[in-house]
């Protein structure tokens, strides 16, 4: 698929065909990618061939979430509370990161995709920052969806660092503390320019934030599945999508409707 094929008519000819309504799509759409070490205990498999199953799905998600006219997607690739989990489980899953940014290149530039990288570089292999810095910088010209990748990541870390560089603004004196509000918060973050998240997926059956996108998940409608992240295909995607589209979002509001 080029660019050309991502026109505003083939967008919604792709949503109507998978039973999804402009008017009740979401801009941004978050996924939490869980399960992948059960699939392959179930399975009889090593955990780290549930890992690889899942980066399958990554890119058919991915792709997807481009030709239904996403603004964004992020994906929660990697915690930094993950580097606790075996050695061996976390240097393959640093592969897989390297080998898939590598892989998924071509579908970056075809679908006109945007890379974004949330989270810390400290700690991250060469060869993960080599290829994460490459995918960024090819497609930095790129005008469709956001894809940001959380590795490394963590919700706590990522606002104590927003905290910081604001606090470093002030004693600068480059801005008052009168004049910070929640834009400026917003803008001190990974996700800086990127639209919040309106639909949060988990995969799993897990019922928690996992200090996932906590500023940013806000006003996000949740969508939990018992599903695995390998068997995450793109039916149960529009799936989590309909589900989005059939719920009235008040944002702290009354809903007249109801009165």
């Amino acid at each position: 698929m080029s660019m050309a094929d991502l026109s505003p008519e083939v967008v919604a000819a792709n949503r109507a065909a998978a039973g999804l309504a402009d008017e009740t799509m979401p801009r941004s759409v978050a996924i939490i990618m869980d399960g992948n070490g059960r699939w392959a205990r179930k399975r009889g498999l090593r955990r780290t061939a549930g890992h690889m199953q899942g980066a399958e799905t990554v890119s058919d998600i991915i792709a997807e979430a481009a030709c239904l006219g996403l603004d964004a997607l992020t994906l929660y690739s990697f915690s930094i509370e993950n580097w606790s989990r075996p050695k061996d489980e976390v240097n393959t899953l640093m592969h897989i990161y390297a080998e898939h940014l590598v892989r998924e290149r071509p579908m970056v530039a075809s679908h006109n995709i945007r890379v974004r990288h949330l989270g810390r570089r400290d700690g991250l292999p060469d060869s993960v920052l080599r290829e994460l810095d490459e995918s960024i910088r090819v497609s930095e010209n790129n005008t469709g969806m956001f894809l940001a990748l959380a590795l490394n990541y963590g919700s706590r870390a990522e606002i104590s660092d927003g905290v910081v560089r604001i606090a470093r603004r002030v004693a600068a004196g480059d801005l008052d503390p009168i004049e910070i509000d929640k834009q400026l918060i917003s803008d001190s973050l990974d996700t800086t320019g990127m639209p919040d998240p309106d639909l949060l997926i988990r995969t799993s059956g897990e019922m928690r934030l996992s200090n996932f996108l906590l500023w940013q998940l806000s006003y996000a409608e949740f969508y939990v599945t018992d599903v695995y992240w390998p068997d995450f295909a793109v039916g149960e995607f529009h799936k989590a999508l309909r589900s989005f589209g059939s719920r009235h979002r008040r944002f702290g509001g009354v809903d007249d409707s109801n009165t």
